[in-house]
């Protein structure tokens, strides 16, 4: 029988750690804890103890607004300048790249992507980040062209955000999607890998203790 991986990569302010887990046989039930339990751990922010105003205060100010700025802006009105920004904010933010199963060129979250995705929709609306604003940042690997992976990848960023949407009733406006096509490989040694057909999820939060 066949079975389909599902493959985790967790990175936080330069460490990265990759999990593989098998998720059975195709059209089997999902099951989905294990992969909820890593996305949850990797999407915590750090807790801060901010004694006096610092510059990187300031950074986080200024990342802050702008994040806000393009709440509820659609995926494609995204300039390349703001792409790469949110790329930039999301480096030192607590991130976690997971590899969703779509078929060939399609944007529909179908049964094989079912089981990342309820695992994320889990993690985002368990009570330690319910409430938070999380950007949706759509890969492909490096078949096709680029308008092409770029309209696939900004197509499959808005499909799981329509998921999370409808069935974990996360509102739309702590959800930011954009897309990224072939620009930004992760394996660049092998651009067909599927290590390169991810979603990066981004938390924007700040805990921050006084």
């Amino acid at each position: 029988m066949a079975t389909f991986r599902k493959m985790l990569t967790i990175g936080t302010a330069g460490t990265t750690l990759a999990v593989t887990l098998l998720a059975g046989t195709v059209g089997a039930p999902a099951q989905t804890p294990d992969l909820e339990q890593q996305i949850l751990k990797s999407l915590l922010p750090p807790s801060l103890r901010i004694l006096t105003t610092t510059p990187a205060d300031v950074s986080r100010t200024a990342d802050r607004q702008f994040i806000d700025s393009i709440k509820n802006r659609a995926t494609r009105s995204l300039t390349l300048d703001e792409r790469e920004h949110i790329a930039t904010i999301a480096k030192e933010r607590p991130s976690v790249d997971i590899e969703v199963n779509f078929d060939y060129n399609s944007a529909k979250v179908g049964p094989s992507a079912m089981p990342s995705v309820t695992a994320l929709g889990k993690a985002l609306t368990s009570p330690e980040l319910q409430g938070g604003t999380f950007v949706l940042a759509g890969h492909t690997d490096a078949k096709g062209s680029l308008p092409s992976n770029q309209d696939l990848s900004e197509k499959r960023a808005d499909a799981i955000k329509r998921y999370l949407i409808d069935n974990f009733h996360i509102p739309a406006s702590n959800l930011v999607t954009v897309g990224y096509g072939k620009t930004k490989l992760k394996n660049e040694a092998d651009p067909f890998a599927a290590t390169n057909r991810r979603v990066q999820i981004v938390n924007m939060e700040e805990k921050s203790e006084r």
